[in-house]
């Protein structure tokens, strides 16, 4: 592996680094050597994650050898230094390696890596990529929970966290767990320290073992160089105290932070409600209850069996802890809610006057936290049916004090807690009374009106500030959607020296770049509240996916700004025929909302990408959701990225409300502070940089990102967007303009950049660790077409295999004639006895094998029938019987339809083909006077656009004959633009006369 020397430190890459990897590295390195802060930014795609590692771990084998070295020089410098050295050496050295490994004798303390990431998917990711390097060898660790780790038969099939949690406990505890008794054996194993072994990997090892993955991860923990864990294990106080996760010198690498920000919030937050407290009396009771019993058992046996549960609370607390809860119970009921449909919100020292009301005051919170968690311990481990477990209310109290008291009672601490925090209460709501039985809980509601208080915080620099205390040397953010830095860093309310900004390692043309204004029938693309349930809105953009289906090859990606829009458009264009005509050119998986059935999807997509048969597919998910991050779409999985709105949060959603209104008191304070406005417009655009981010994914990689909505045009979203995206933004308000700018893009693309073997392409799923047991997915299969210029006119198009080279001649060839003859449909019919137009050149180009003609226009949009003919027989429909036995002897059996409209074609040569088609049907239905009287109409329009005199005509040569009305009603697709409302209401008057 080549190696690259980076402000004096080697550092072993897997290949000769691209500029923007060296510069990244570059700034890693400053960031460790001189104990500072960074916030890296560098696109998905350029080896961010690599960069990192390598950077970050030849920095500490450095720093190891020059703490080793300084060491040795002061042990020589001792003067029992002599023969004691060399046996301490000897017993260093790692066996038939040669390389020094420091003895005990000599001290000295070197900083370890923290490398955190938002899920344990994400976390495998980066231990493959550690793999792939010279650094695979350093010591290891991976952190998860007993959800993902835990082997014990009995405690892995607990549904309940908590509960799991206290059962581990007690079998630790009292040493029952075979699993766990094992760990101090195999913890020294070899193995353990020559693999990178990720949770799947501890897991098979565990089982492998007969050793407690879990306990065996904190284990190997100690003495690891890089220790990987997910965000909460690191920004949650609780959890750090519970892994025993020691910050003091170390370097934390947040990785895929464009989260942090809600992620610090969230684990600095706690709701409890009415329920809660009284089901903690009821819990509290249970326990007083079971005392009550053992005491008056003097049954031997029985007296025995409960002297196997050890008790480590009294009555007497009991009795406190139930007296506390009743006072606690009651101050919320005595709690007079004004905005009964609002809420109420209080300062966030709120929360410390109501916790006193109970007596629990600071120094008080630690002795009832200890007493909780062993009554805790008790209710869990005396059940043993999982149904009937108890102690989640108390557990949940219990991180509530945790939370609430977690940086003590200074002065300080009281004034960031009223800075940063709210305390939101509202009703709770109302459930109705079940019968209970052997699977429910009993459930016990207060008699008042229940509430729920809401302990938000709304800074994420509480949190941060909190690890920095911890006496951490060093923290780099990274991710490759920041942008824009400024606010980010304001919001993490920590010191940030060293800022980066990386461009992408493709070039300029890999990637097509649009916002795109309007749909191809000319309406506007919008999905704000005020329009997003506009059905002529969610047609537009079902016919904007329909011809970019038809056009884009391999893989589509379309996002939604929510599940509940992207439900609706789906509903509608169901409902409207629209769904089946985007899925019959390309199979379309939908994102389930929940996460049963995702890996199903996933696979299912990634088949039809890989099928030679296919012409691809589209996923259908929404920013914010499980493929939005951490999915890697590359190559022919995602071809482009279709945005099909801005993803604002919810608008009236209370926590998002009260992060305004903090962010604006924050202002008041700090003019440069970032605005609540300018809040909710970056929770947006960042949602969409991470949405554009699953495609494009490696140098050689290319694809197109679409902003379907007009709004993305406005200069502050622009400039929200990632560095390397803002120079390549083309706007377009035509629709046919970016369908030649993509199929430019895609022609060029296909013949310049390298292609994948298909056959050999992974699956996506491949990347990812979920569990799920079911598909969630809609799929069907048909042939569409393609949609370019003024009006929503269509290509057919139905090939079985999409050439993209092809089409391109084809179109070019269209607009070289176009641009010769600028004539256009009318002009071409100018005559007064005979067609100018050469019949026996009436026929669609030979790849096309069908012709979809438009619903009526008479029919509402959900009703409107589609026929579809092979170009020969429409021709021979159009022209009469063939002179051809052979066709004649095919196509005898087949009758002739005589209500059909004609389909809307967007470039001048089809839409000329079926002009040829259309005007010969109105020859042969028309006698040669009527005809010349249409040929002068056509010839009188075209030069004075009179559409009064040409309706006039129209009626009395087609409405009144029955077996001629679609004539009438077809030469709708040869009007001028403005004239075509018009037309359509005077149809829908003559049906419904």
């Amino acid at each position: 592996m080549p190696d690259v020397t980076i402000n004096n430190v080697i550092i072993s890459f897997p290949f000769k680094p691209y500029p923007v990897q060296e510069e990244y590295m570059a700034k890693v390195i400053e960031c460790l050597q001189n104990s500072k802060n960074g916030v890296l930014e560098s696109p998905t795609g350029t080896g961010k994650t690599l960069s990192l590692l390598c950077s970050s771990l030849s920095w500490l084998l450095t720093k190891k050898a020059q703490l080793q070295a300084q060491s040795l020089v002061g042990a020589i410098d001792k003067p029992d230094f002599g023969g004691h050295f060399f046996k301490q050496l000897n017993s260093g050295l790692k066996e038939g390696t040669g390389d020094f490994e420091p003895s005990t004798s000599f001290n000295f303390s070197a900083p370890k890596i923290i490398y955190a990431s938002r899920t344990h998917s994400q976390l495998s990711q980066a231990m493959q990529e550690l793999k792939r390097t010279s650094y695979k060898h350093v010591s290891t660790a991976v952190i998860g929970s007993r959800d993902q780790l835990c082997i014990h038969p009995e405690v892995s099939k607990e549904i309940n966290s908590s509960n799991k949690i206290h059962m581990c406990h007690s079998k630790v505890k009292s040493r029952t767990c075979f699993y766990y008794n094992n760990v101090e054996t195999r913890k020294d194993d070899p193995f353990f320290k020559q693999e990178v072994l990720d949770i799947e990997d501890l897991v098979k090892t565990g089982q492998k073992f007969k050793c407690c993955p879990y306990f065996l991860s904190r284990e190997l923990k100690q003495n690891a160089d890089i220790t990987f864990m997910p965000y909460n294990y690191l920004l949650d106080a609780k959890s750090r105290r519970t892994q025993g996760i020691d910050l003091q010198n170390n370097i934390i690498l947040l990785d895929e932070a464009h989260n942090i920000e809600k992620v610090c919030e969230e684990a600095a937050s706690l709701q409890i409600c009415s329920t809660d407290i009284a089901m903690c009396i009821d819990e509290i009771t249970t326990v007083m209850e079971d005392m009550a019993k053992d005491i008056e058992q003097q049954n031997d046996f029985l007296a025995e069996n409960s002297a196997n549960i050890q008790k480590d609370f009294t009555a007497d607390d009991l009795c406190i802890l139930k007296a506390m809860f009743l006072e606690l119970e009651k101050a919320i009921d005595a709690i007079s809610i004004v905005k009964r449909d609002e809420g109420d919100t209080h300062p966030g020292g709120y929360i410390f006057e109501l916790l006193e009301k109970a007596q629990i005051t600071h120094g008080k919170e630690q002795l009832v936290i200890e007493k909780l968690e062993k009554i805790v311990i008790y209710l869990t481990t005396t059940s043993t049916s999982p149904f009937a477990r108890k102690g989640n209310s108390l557990q949940k109290f219990s991180d509530l004090l945790r939370t609430v008291f977690s940086s003590g009672n200074s002065l300080r601490h009281r004034d960031r807690i009223k800075r940063c925090y709210k305390v939101y209460i509202q009703l709770e709501e109302s459930k109705k009374a079940k019968k209970s039985d052997a699977w429910e809980t009993k459930k016990v509601i207060s008699k008042n009106e229940g509430k729920v208080i809401s302990y938000w915080c709304f800074s994420p620099g509480f949190s941060m500030q909190q690890l920095m205390e911890q006496g951490v040397r060093s923290v780099i953010l990274t991710s490759g959607t920041l942008s824009p830095l400024k606010p980010f860093i304001s919001e993490l309310g920590i010191s940030i020296e060293v800022q980066l900004e990386n461009p992408h390692v493709i070039k300029r043309d890999q990637v097509c770049i649009s916002i795109l204004s309007q749909g191809p029938d000319g309406y506007s693309l919008n999905s704000s509240f005020n329009t997003r349930n506009d059905p002529k809105y969610i047609a537009s953009l079902g016919r904007t996916i329909f011809n970019f289906s038809c056009l884009i090859p391999h893989g589509i990606l379309v996002f939604f700004p929510s599940y509940p829009i992207m439900k609706k458009c789906k509903e509608e264009w169901q409902h409207a025929g629209l769904w089946t005509k985007i899925a019959d050119r390309k199979p379309i998986y939908v994102e389930p909302q929940y996460k049963d059935g995702f890996i199903n999807v996933m696979n299912e997509y990634c088949e039809k990408i890989r099928d030679p048969s296919c012409k691809g597919a589209i996923f259908m998910a929404v920013c914010r959701g499980k493929v939005s991050e951490g999915l890697d779409f590359a190559n022919a999985n995602g071809r482009a990225v279709l945005i099909t709105g801005l993803p604002f949060p919810p608008l009236k959603d209370p926590r998002v409300i009260l992060k305004q209104r903090y962010l604006e008191e924050m202002r008041k304070e700090d003019k440069d502070a970032l605005s609540g406005q300018q809040w909710y417009q970056l929770e947006a655009s960042r949602a969409v940089n991470q949405a554009i981010g699953r495609i494009i994914r490696h140098k050689s990689d290319y694809g197109a990102i679409i902003l379907c909505d007009c709004r993305f045009d406005n200069p502050n979203f622009k400039k929200h967007l990632s560095a390397w995206l803002r120079p390549h933004i083309k706007s377009f308000s035509q629709f046919g303009i970016i369908i030649k700018e993509l199929k430019d893009f895609f022609k060029y693309a296909q013949h310049t950049f390298p292609q994948p073997n298909m056959a050999g392409m992974s699956s996506i799923s491949s990347c990812i660790s979920l569990s799920a047991t079911s598909a969630s997915f809609d799929t069907t299969v048909s042939r569409t077409g393609i949609a370019t210029s003024k009006q929503n006119f269509e290509i057919p198009r139905t090939d079985d295999t999409f050439d993209i080279d092809s089409y391109a001649n084809e179109d070019d060839k269209r607009q070289k004639s176009t641009e010769e003859k600028k004539k256009n449909l009318f002009e071409l019919l100018e005559t007064q006895s005979k067609p100018v137009i050469n019949f026996s050149d009436c026929k669609l180009k030979k790849n096309y094998t069908t012709c979809e003609l438009t619903r009526s226009i008479n029919e509402p949009a959900a009703k409107r029938r589609k026929i579809k003919m092979l170009p020969v027989e429409f021709n021979e429909h159009l022209s009469g019987p063939s002179t051809s036995s052979s066709m004649n002897a095919e196509n005898k059996d087949r009758p002739a339809s005589s209500e059909q409209t004609f389909e809307e074609i967007s470039n001048d040569a089809d839409k000329k083909a079926l002009g040829k088609a259309y005007l010969k049907e109105v020859k042969r239905s028309l006698s040669e006077a009527d005809y010349k009287i249409f040929a002068k109409m056509i010839q009188d329009y075209t030069k004075t656009g009179n559409f009064e005199e040409l309706l006039k005509i129209l009626q009395n040569l087609f409405s009144s004959k029955k077996e001629s009305h679609h004539l009438f009603t077809g030469f709708k697709h040869f009007l001028k633009k403005q004239h075509i409302c018009a037309f359509e209401d005077h149809c829908t008057i003559i049906k419904n006369t």
